[in-house]
């Protein structure tokens, strides 16, 4: 199934939405620190490839985008906890 941008829009005003929930109804909590981070890697990578289209990229963006991803949520994770 093809994502066009308005499916994608709408998919990032629901995780929008999920994280200020999260965020306001579980304050403080660690776990759901990682959720926060977990929601807001999926809207980076969701932005990145469906409105910057990185989709059609050269493998290596993808890879850099992805690896910068993991790295910088798996830092402020075991930072945070």
């Amino acid at each position: 199934m093809k994502l066009n941008h308005q499916k994608a829009l709408v998919l990032l005003y629901i995780l929008t939405i999920a994280t200020a929930l999260t965020s306001a109804y579980f304050y403080g909590l660690s776990t759901f620190v990682a959720i926060i981070l977990g929601l807001s890697a999926v809207k980076f990578m969701l932005v990145a490839f469906q409105f910057m289209e990185m989709k059609h990229a050269n493998i290596f963006w993808k890879f850099i985008i992805i690896f910068y991803l993991v790295i910088f949520v798996g830092a402020v994770s075991i930072i945070l906890r």
